[in-house]
């Protein structure tokens, strides 16, 4: 759900580019993503899962805990 909506968004993940050797993510993959994107799909109601032991404190800045909590793996 999120990888369709970052597309929509103009930021298509989903689709390989070997010239940079991004083989493109598929749904369950890891990856990092900042945090002002994860609230945009957050408010939209597809934030990805969270990994909070590599998530960032500076992230709270910007977003709730228990909303990283209640969205973490």
């Amino acid at each position: 759900e999120f990888l369709e909506f970052s597309r929509k968004q103009g930021n298509d993940l989903m689709t390989a580019r070997p010239e940079f050797s991004f083989p493109g993510l598929k749904a369950g993959d890891q990856w990092c993503l900042c945090v002002l994107r994860w609230k945009e799909a957050f408010d939209h109601g597809c934030a990805p899962k969270v990994d909070l032991n590599a998530t960032s404190i500076v992230a709270l800045e910007f977003v709730d805990l228990l909303d990283l909590r209640k969205n973490s793996v």
